[in-house]
């Protein structure tokens, strides 16, 4: 067991915080955000510690650190935290939910949050800080680079390759072997078939996929939160 702080105020910590309680080993002690972020002082009945003085009130070489942050900005915002964290010599846990189908050899980096009713097959690597949703199919000996972003129902068939700082959108499909390159989004519902570019936007457009142009990124990102 691990006592864990939560980086994080928003949905996500809290989701996160039900699932540490209900289905992990871990007990979560606090809560922290940056200092000029607190609106409250307490989160699910915890203390919300400033960032800025959280190795004073929970050293880390007593206590870890989970980043509850979702996917703003292709995930780079979880990931500057991320290191944040890992600069001040936090250990940053990972969480499976117990009700997913996976084998023992999976490999998974820190900071990964699983939600439930995931399939994972043989031979898969997960890098650090990857958030899956529910319902996921990751096939066999498929790569999901660090700092990805997976939600729920994405059908990862055998092979992929998934680079680092993508988002992966609901029921999103994805042929074998393709891969996916860096800071992609892939949103609802797209079916990709072949390799992707890098920051590419893939949408759903009737059957066809649809590689979004650069110009257009900015404002998609800026509209999805991205």
């Amino acid at each position: 067991m691990k006592k864990v702080v939560i980086f994080g105020a928003g949905v996500f910590a809290r989701v996160a915080h039900f699932y540490f309680c209900a289905d992990s080993p871990n007990q979560v002690v606090a809560f922290t955000v940056h200092d000029r972020f607190i609106k409250e002082q307490t989160f699910r009945g915890l203390d919300v510690i400033p960032f800025e003085m959280i190795e004073k009130a929970y050293p880390p070489d007593q206590y870890a650190m989970f980043v509850a942050i979702g996917y703003r900005k292709v995930n780079k915002v979880r990931a500057a935290v991320y290191n944040q964290c890992k600069a001040k010599g936090y250990e940053l846990v990972t969480y499976i939910n117990s009700q997913n189908n996976y084998w023992k050899d999976l490999e998974i980096g820190d900071n990964c949050f699983v939600f439930d009713n995931n399939v994972i097959h043989p031979f898969v690597k997960i890098g650090n800080n990857v958030v899956v949703g529910s319902g996921n199919q990751i096939g066999h000996d498929s790569i999901v680079g660090d700092h990805c972003y997976i939600a729920a129902h994405a059908v990862i068939t055998g092979g992929v390759r998934i680079g680092p700082y993508c988002f992966i959108g609901a029921n999103a499909t994805f042929r074998d072997g393709v891969t996916v390159a860096p800071e992609c989004i892939i949103g609802a519902g797209a079916v990709i078939l072949k390799d992707t570019v890098e920051r590419g936007v893939y949408v759903a457009r009737n059957t066809e996929q649809a590689a979004v142009d650069s110009d257009t990124i900015g404002d998609l990102c800026r509209r999805s939160g991205l």
